[in-house]
């Protein structure tokens, strides 16, 4: 399922990064005592009450038409409000209603979208009386809180909840392997559905997705469906809108949302940006079965060992993914762009694998002789078993003495010997550590 979106809107230096960073449980925006200093929007996910949500922290939305950079802060809050579900509308409590509250409540009311209106910098209760100037900008009750110290952040996401659509039953073929072709725009990801489209001749009919602007479109090859999510494509045009690349971002992580595998496209004439790196960031943290297209392959002189040092460019530069398969393609000629459903395929099995848990503590066991786990202050850690809890990704819990004994290298080493002995090729793999009283333990 797609997460709702809340997008925090405001004027400049109203606290929007400061309550962004209190929703999502860590500091992701700069926050900084400056107007225009969050420059794009940044993106997490929170939840209140069981309901979770995606948050877009947004620049502030000027009234400068000759600050080039203000016009751009304005354009990427304008994308964001049209992206949302929900908009919270922060203001100053403390400096009242400002003509640039007025200027910004004149572009939500032309939004059509359900705002919240949050008054911050109201740190005590004495001073909520300051908050009812706001009823003028016409969004209902105004509500008084503080996102330093977090005063009232209760009663704002109560009502930020409630203003959010009902998840609604999807009706989808829970066989099919979603695919989200995702990564920064004109990498060719639209030239690459309608490829494998065309070259499949298949009778294919457009689904309309919950990820605005992209469509889900059913694709059969050998009784296997898969449904593939292009996520390119902008809502306006304009050499503004043109000169911002993060626009993607939040349709990726929506598509994201509702996917199985990731195909992160990367142009070969180009080579990797940053943005590439963030893009699949996303992928990782949504959990999905990932590969890397390297799109374009056809534009580039090469040798027999060009694709080699492409993929060593990639382990470098994502090392975060060395589980994730590399494939070389062209778009504009079709070469190996077939071959995509067959990594799909696998790298989904993969993804939805159970272990069983005898086996997997036959695995645990034999690592611990090869490699003795950590210790610290006389105290050595102790493994005693480990189960699976989950697919989609596998997500083990590993049951231990204490898990303060641990180190990260020696969590990695146990993901290395379970990819060593099961395969999870494309598929992230997730460790949980959970302690077990000794006495609970017995002679186990």
């Amino acid at each position: 399922m797609a997460l709702p979106v809340v997008a925090i809107v405001g004027r400049a230096n109203v606290g929007k990064s400061t309550l962004f960073n209190r929703l999502v449980g860590r500091r992701v925006s700069i926050v900084e005592d400056t107007p225009g200093v969050t420059r794009d929007r940044i993106y997490g996910k929170s939840e209140w009450n069981g309901v979770p949500f995606r948050v877009i922290d947004t620049g502030g939305i000027e009234m400068d038409e000759e600050d080039e950079m203000g016009n751009l802060i304005r354009v990427q809050a304008q994308i964001a409000i049209d992206e949302a579900d929900v908009i919270l509308f922060v203001v100053d409590g403390r400096q009242g209603v400002t003509q640039a509250d007025e200027h910004v409540a004149q572009v939500l009311r032309r939004a059509h979208k359900p705002v919240v209106l949050g008054v911050n910098k109201l740190d005590h209760v004495e001073q909520h009386a300051l908050s009812y100037e706001f009823y003028r900008l016409g969004f209902g009750e105004p509500i008084p809180f503080s996102a330093e110290h977090g005063q009232g952040t209760g009663d704002l996401l109560d009502a930020v909840v409630a203003a959010l659509p009902k998840a609604s039953e999807e009706d989808e073929d829970e066989d099919a392997i979603r695919i989200a072709f995702i990564g920064r725009p004109n990498v060719g990801k639209s030239s690459l559905v309608n490829r494998l489209l065309g070259e499949e001749r298949v009778m294919v009919s457009p689904v309309a997705g919950t990820t605005r602007d992209a469509v889900d479109t059913p694709l059969e090859r050998d009784g296997q469906t898969y449904m593939l999510v292009d996520t390119a494509g902008m809502r306006r045009k304009g050499k503004v809108y043109e000169r911002i690349e993060k626009y993607s971002v939040l349709r990726a992580l929506r598509a994201l949302d509702r996917a199985d595998v990731a195909f992160v496209v990367l142009d070969a004439q180009t080579g990797i940006v940053e943005q590439d790196k963030r893009v699949a960031g996303y992928a990782l943290d949504a959990g999905c079965a990932i590969a890397f297209v390297v799109n374009k392959w056809d534009a580039i002189e090469k040798d027999d060992k060009t694709a080699h040092r492409f993929e060593e460019k990639i382990r470098d530069e994502f090392p975060f993914l060395r589980f994730a398969p590399v494939i070389f393609v062209s778009a504009l000629t079709g070469q190996r762009v077939s071959r995509l459903l067959d990594v799909a395929k696998e790298i989904a099995e993969y993804h939805a694998m159970r272990v069983p848990t005898s086996t997997l503590n036959r695995v645990l066991a034999d690592a611990q002789v090869s490699v003795s786990p950590p210790s610290k202050g006389g105290r050595r850690l102790r493994i005693y078993y480990g189960t699976q809890v989950s697919v989609k990704p596998p997500t083990f819990v590993i049951f231990v003495n204490d898990t303060e004994l641990s180190h990260f290298s020696y969590e990695r080493y146990l993901e290395n010997q379970l990819r060593e002995a099961f395969g999870f090729r494309g598929t992230p793999i997730r460790i949980v550590l959970r302690a077990r009283d000794e006495a609970e333990s017995g002679s186990s």
